[in-house]
């Protein structure tokens, strides 16, 4: 076709195709920058309000040094009431996430939030974002020795009659709602992040990995660590990780080095 044309009508067309091209290239690498690892684009970029769902219990105590210092940063924070002191059902606490979600989001006018974990409270937050239409309303998602793959004390607790309610028994490792919610995969445009600790007295290191997101311990950034399971929403290094995880940028990949820069007096 082009061996037809007028040599001066066969360098434009070439050069409208070559300006073509780079176009369509230059929005997809734009979308692939956007995505971080070519996937759906995250929501938004503006950090919204952080909701904080607490754990086994339910104690907003537990939580509040991290509400603190998130509060301090300049974050918009609130502690979620879970209903049945957070030991009934895992999918009925999920639903109490999700009002809590909805009442931020028009109290602030922003398209999404971000969402805190605590033990079994990053089981809870997890399960509305997979399954509870949350997908589209998380823009982040951090779970803090969280048991996404059951833990041995409330499996023991589930042999003993009236000494496991509802919440224990779902969070036992043989648990079908875990089971299912294993084979859920991360949303498309969640950045999803599990923290957790080698020291942790209640929730194994294996039952705090996800699948197909960053699961670091506390001691491959800082060896040191002694945090246990108790310790985690108060402990410097965590409160450093989360201010970070929850920020614009891509999650980094902490290493070592970064220690004495994310917790200066873990030595």
């Amino acid at each position: 076709m082009l061996s037809r044309l007028a040599p001066a009508r066969r360098r434009l067309v070439a050069v409208l195709l070559v300006l073509a091209a780079a176009i369509v290239v230059g929005g997809s690498v734009a979308a692939l920058r956007q995505t971080g690892s070519g996937g759906a684009l995250e929501h938004g970029s503006a950090p919204g309000p952080v909701l904080i769902v607490p754990g086994y219990g339910g104690s907003r105590a537990s939580v509040e040094p991290l509400a603190a210092t998130l509060r301090e940063a300049g974050r918009d924070v609130t502690v979620v009431t879970l209903p049945d002191r957070a030991q009934g059902d895992l999918v009925a606490q999920a639903d109490a996430v999700g009002v809590a979600v909805d009442a931020a989001l028009a109290r602030t006018g922003t398209a999404t939030v971000d969402l805190v974990g605590y033990s079994a409270g990053g089981v809870v937050a997890r399960l509305w974002v997979t399954e509870g239409g949350g997908s589209n309303r998380v823009r982040r998602l951090v779970t803090l020795g969280s048991p996404h793959h059951g833990t041995e004390a409330a499996s023991l607790g589930a042999l003993v009659s009236g000494a496991c309610p509802e919440a224990c028994q779902q969070l036992a490792t043989d648990s079908p709602l875990l089971a299912r919610l294993d084979r859920e995969p991360v949303p498309p445009g969640l950045v999803l992040l599990s923290l957790w600790s080698t020291r942790d007295e209640v929730v194994p290191a294996g039952s705090a990995v996800v699948d197909g997101a960053p699961s670091p311990s506390l001691q491959s950034i800082c060896p040191s660590s002694t945090a246990r399971h108790g310790d985690l929403p108060g402990d410097p290094l965590v409160q450093s990780l989360v201010g970070e995880a929850l920020g614009v940028a891509p999650l980094p990949d902490w290493g070592t080095a970064d220690c004495a820069r994310l917790a200066p007096t873990a030595g």
